[in-house]
């Protein structure tokens, strides 16, 4: 008994072939089913009654393509690639045999000639990459896990909000939890300003690499550095950012538990908005390092003595370069501040000047280091359409969205109860249409 191999495609003519054979189908409707002609349909049929099934089977299987490269560029490539390029990908690598070897070979050739060989695996057949556990470090203070979570933390009874974590490698222990209205670099200088105070200045920051700890863009040099990166670096603290969220997992495992355990103790406790959970939140933090916090390897505490008020002050806060008109006017935060006339100002126009914007919403205008008088002029809204908001403040976004639509008169709101009328009595019989409603409006007022 012979066995025939036959793919879909030839499977699927066979039937149809039969069908025309034994007088099912049409040769019309072969030639439908299979995409032919009449043509190819006859010459198909004649096959299959002079040698069978057999027939259909393409006579190219199992044969090497016409288009394949002869063995010795084959040969050629692939003992380049095991001596030279072996922790090459397949796209370096064939671009590296075509500018140093002169041997121009196509990346997907080169990778399937990789693979046969074992020089590279696919990306399907590749083990997961584990994530082994990173030994904690030996004292409290020498690293600080940071991170924020936006959650329902109040469930129905407060809008959703961002937890801020401060966790200590060491021994897993809450050094600080903050409600915040989105993560931002302004949240983070309250939060790290309320932590310098509490327990003192921390040898480094571990976080991810989220814009507020790291310039993102690709243009980006080594030496920028952010907002909150450059008051850490005044306040002698480093920052280091994970490579992934497994990096950082003692603050990720404490927002898996706090998701469970603080949401069931803000219920208990009744408690709805963030300042009341502000206050509430020392309690909780002292019932939970008693419970999950371990004791560190060496018993010295890292931290270094809080700095002045002073200094906090001007360390933790954003500041901006601007340059000043002609008419004493600079622009910053979509708000024009107006340069008091003073000999002192005056010298300063086409120049340039610091604006530091401080957490509490305090403004100050400097250059030299002098304070310079000025008064706010107009102030713009806070959400322009078309704006790019990060992800981290999307909430903050929609609520001030929200709030300023619920301004709006009842004819401009969307949804509102004043506006749900059917747009005719046929959808809701009895009720009169907008139309109706309208003309009795105006002939009531006429008749008044």
């Amino acid at each position: 008994m012979v066995m025939v191999s036959m793919s879909k495609l030839e499977f699927d003519r066979l039937e149809v072939l039969l069908g025309v054979q034994s007088g099912r189908l049409r040769v019309e409707d072969a030639c439908t089913l299979m995409g032919l002609s009449r043509r190819q349909v006859f010459r198909l049929l004649q096959g299959l009654r002079d040698d069978g099934a057999p027939s259909l089977v393409s006579r190219r299987r199992g044969r090497p393509s016409n288009h394949r490269l002869p063995d010795a560029v084959r040969q050629l490539a692939v003992t380049l690639v095991r001596e030279r390029y072996c922790d090459f990908g397949p796209t370096l690598a064939a671009e590296k045999l075509a500018e140093l070897h002169g041997c121009k070979v196509s990346r997907e050739t080169v990778r399937q000639w990789m693979m046969a060989d074992g020089i590279w695996t696919d990306r399907r057949h590749r083990l997961p990459s584990p994530h082994q556990p990173r030994r904690r470090r030996d004292c409290l203070g020498e690293l600080i896990q940071i991170d924020g979570s936006e959650h329902a933390w109040f469930e129905n009874r407060g809008p959703t909000c961002t937890l801020l974590a401060f966790v200590d490698d060491a021994t897993s222990r809450l050094m600080l939890l903050r409600f915040v209205v989105s993560e931002s670099a302004f949240s983070y200088f309250t939060a790290t300003r309320a932590y310098v105070e509490a327990h003192g200045k921390p040898v480094a920051f571990y976080s991810d690499k989220h814009g507020i700890f790291r310039v993102n863009r690709k243009t980006a040099t080594g030496d920028e550095i952010t907002q909150f990166g450059r008051g850490l670096c005044a306040l002698n603290i480093d920052i280091i950012c994970a490579n992934s969220p497994q990096a950082k997992g003692r603050v990720e495992r404490a927002f898996g538990t706090l998701q469970d355990r603080l949401v069931k103790e803000l219920r208990l406790a009744g408690i709805g908005t963030m300042e009341t959970a502000n206050a509430w939140l020392p309690g909780f933090i002292a019932s939970y390092n008693a419970r999950f916090a371990r004791s560190p390897a060496n018993a010295k505490d890292l931290h270094r003595p809080a700095p002045a008020d002073d200094v906090l002050d001007e360390a933790l806060a954003w500041r901006e370069v601007r340059a000043v008109s002609a008419n004493l006017t600079l622009h910053y935060d979509r708000m024009m501040l107006i340069l008091e006339p003073t000999p002192q100002t005056r010298a300063l126009a086409r120049k340039q000047v610091e604006v530091v914007n401080y957490p509490d919403g305090r403004f100050a205008v400097r250059h030299a280091g002098v304070d310079l008088a000025f008064r706010l002029f107009d102030k713009f809204a806070v959400v322009r359409p078309g704006e790019i908001i990060e992800n981290k403040r999307l909430g903050e976004a929609l609520a001030y969205v929200q709030a300023q639509q619920a301004a709006y008169p009842t004819n401009q709101r969307r949804g509102a109860t004043g506006r749900a009328r059917p747009p005719n009595n046929l959808e809701a019989p009895g009720v009169p249409t907008r139309n109706s409603i309208r003309s009795g409006a105006i002939s009531t007022l006429q008749a008044e």
